[in-house]
């Protein structure tokens, strides 16, 4: 796997060329070869609960659509595989019908409070729901309601990080209530050992 490679076409490197990078990034696309997802990446993957995709239709435009589910809905197969169940939403199959016809997709996904981004190239593959049952006991996701309509797989076939300047930190309301825990329990501590005082002491609330 190469992104540079695949990243970099010749209008691409034309462009680098003008403004001056073409030769960082010469090397980079000559260093730049791995051999699938490494620990990191399907760690960053796994602990997702959204990306955002963009398909290719017969319009000849792009088409960007958001996924979402509970964190970890986003399953990693193999170190060059991923998948996830595609949950009943407003039937237009945009995105399904792009892949009917164009395979090609690239993937974005994003960690706001760490700021960071992991781009992927795939290659999309629609599975139905009847014809695999191992695949979706392996990808369906637990402890969450959804009605299934499809599984999505995509064959990586290449991908890179992205750097965090932009990116402006956001937390989930559960990222939230867990930084602040620590903080809550000290205050119900503290509020204990008043109560204790005061029944020591005598002193009677108004």
């Amino acid at each position: 796997m190469n992104y540079a490679q695949l990243a970099f076409t010749d209008a691409v490197k034309d462009l680098q060329e003008k403004q001056g990078s073409r030769n960082g990034y010469d090397r980079m696309e000559k260093m730049s070869v791995v051999d699938g997802l490494t620990d990191n990446e399907i760690y960053f993957i796994e602990d997702r609960d959204s990306f955002y995709m963009a398909s290719f239709g017969a319009n000849e435009y792009p088409y960007i659509q958001h996924r979402g589910g509970p964190k970890g809905f986003i399953k990693v197969i193999d170190n060059k595989t991923i998948g996830f169940v595609d949950f009943v939403g407003n039937r237009q199959y945009i995105s399904t019908g792009n892949i009917a016809t164009n395979n090609n997709v690239a993937i974005i996904m994003v960690s706001y409070p760490h700021r960071a981004r992991l781009k992927l190239y795939a290659k999309a593959k629609i599975v139905d729901l009847q014809t695999d049952q191992k695949l979706y006991d392996l990808l369906k996701p637990e402890d969450y309601k959804f009605r299934p309509e499809r599984m999505m797989v995509f064959e990586i076939q290449a991908y890179d990080w992205n750097c965090p300047q932009h990116i402006t930190p956001r937390y989930t309301t559960q990222e939230i209530d867990e930084a602040l825990m620590p903080q809550k329990e000290y205050i119900v501590s503290l509020e204990n050992k008043v109560k204790i005082l005061e029944e020591k002491l005598g002193i009677k609330e108004d």
